[in-house]
């Protein structure tokens, strides 16, 4: 933070010193040349007002001038004085331009004065002093510039104070994220300049936690799920190992057989699942006509409600033009596990609705069994959760079905709910997709 700091200070401040020397720099030649040109302006309204003065002294006797010369200093606040020609020393061709009438010019390293004679007074010459223009006092300047450089160090520390400290914490819950506390998030605030940077850090940490949390529990899924078919393919090669008989041991290996096809079922849906969230890299989004979809979802499932004895409706609610954008493939799966599991589960019906309602996609797919307990309701999307221990894994039921349906919905910004149908007092699940 200390270096972002002085890096932006030094190069604030030295672009501030390099623009302003610069500008330093055309401003002196510009008041160089003004001064001159002021200079030359102010010498002539000296010698204008010499000229003046000297004619209205013209007019006077000698013993009237030293009076006009002090009404003519209390006025204008100019020393002017009345100086014998003879008392100063002056080369011939400086004493022919006076003679001609004309203002004399004189400058020396303390003084600048401007010489008349007389014309009514020969033996005269009349001096005005030019005052030297007041030194400007640099110190005072140099005092402004400080307070201008410091006034702007201040600023960008007060701006950059919300912006280092928010770095600061996001460079601390990355630490601790790195160090393995996976829960660890950035706090909002008002006064971030970097809030879509947070929330996207955000993001990736609960990406990061779900990804962690779901490796975790595949592994503990598959540990405890392989040990009966590893356990089942020891006992049945012992065993054919130890039969005398063809015929007994063509049963052990056919069993065996089987375990190890179990095997492949269910490590092959266990590597699908935990390849889901590089398949949501992927997703193919269009235009679908929903209720096509749920219409194709219930003719392929109508075959196992036939074998149930279960019937489906589908309640299009007059839906027949609702258009969502959404990915067919990962839809289709969700929407069918749904229904296979609807189906399993009903005694006799299975109802399919579809509505819109406030900027929302609703989907409901709700059956007449015997529902869901209250306490599953909360961790039946969770991975390897079975809603019925009865049913065997040697039917493909890993528990997988339901987290992949709320899989799907997360991808798609939207939600999955589980509760009591009351229409048919079994399970009821409800999809909403946001609509944009």
């Amino acid at each position: 933070m200390r270096t972002l700091y002085l890096s932006i200070i030094f190069t604030v401040l030295g672009s501030l010193f390099i623009i302003g020397w610069g500008l330093d720099k055309l401003a002196e030649t510009a008041e160089q040349a003004q001064l001159s040109h002021q200079k030359n302006y102010t010498t002539d309204v000296y010698h204008q007002l010499i000229n003046g003065l000297s004619e209205e002294l013209n007019q006077l006797p000698v013993e009237q001038l030293p009076e006009k010369l002090q009404d003519f200093h209390k006025l204008y606040q100019f020393d002017v004085s009345i100086i014998a020609r003879e008392n100063i020393a002056l080369p011939a061709s400086l004493h022919q331009k006076l003679d001609q009438e004309s203002s004399l010019y004189l400058a020396t390293n303390d003084a600048q004065y401007l010489l008349k004679t007389l014309i009514k007074h020969p033996q005269l010459l009349l001096q005005l002093d030019i005052p030297d223009e007041p030194e400007i006092d640099s110190s005072f300047n140099f005092v402004l510039t400080m307070i201008l450089y410091i006034s702007i160090c201040c600023i960008l520390i007060i701006w950059l104070f919300p912006l280092t400290r928010r770095l600061y914490l996001l460079n601390h819950t990355a630490a601790k994220i790195g160090a393995g506390q996976l829960d660890a998030r950035i706090k909002p605030s008002s006064i971030s300049y970097i809030k879509m940077f947070e929330n996207s850090f955000n993001n990736m940490a609960n990406q990061i936690e779900k990804l962690v949390a779901d490796n975790k529990i595949l592994a503990r899924g598959l540990s405890h799920d392989i040990r009966t078919p590893i356990a089942c393919l020891r006992f049945g090669l012992e065993a054919a190992i130890d039969t005398p008989t063809v015929d007994k041991k063509n049963e052990y290996l056919n069993r065996m057989e089987h375990e190890l096809t179990r095997m492949e079922d269910m490590t092959s849906a266990f590597l699908d699942y935990a390849s889901m969230e590089r398949q949501a890299l992927h997703l193919k989004q269009s235009k679908v006509s929903v209720i096509e979809l749920l219409s194709s979802v219930k003719n392929d499932c109508l075959p196992l409600a036939k074998k149930q004895n279960v019937t489906v409706h589908l309640n299009d609610n007059n839906s027949k033009t609702i258009h969502h954008t959404l990915d067919y493939h990962w839809c289709y799966r969700a929407l069918t596990n749904l229904l296979t599991n609807a189906i399993s589960y009903a005694n006799t019906t299975v109802e399919m609705t579809i509505k819109k309602q406030a900027k929302q996609l609703i989907i409901t797919i709700e059956d007449d069994g015997k529902g869901i307990e209250e306490d599953k309701l909360d961790i039946i999307f969770t991975p390897f959760v079975k809603l019925d221990a009865d049913i065997p894994r040697e039917q493909g039921h890993f528990g997988l079905g339901l987290a992949i349906c709320a899989k799907v919905m997360h991808w798609h910004k939207g939600n999955i709910q589980a509760s009591k149908s009351k229409n048919l007092s079994g399970a009821c699940f409800t999809l909403r997709f946001p609509i944009q």
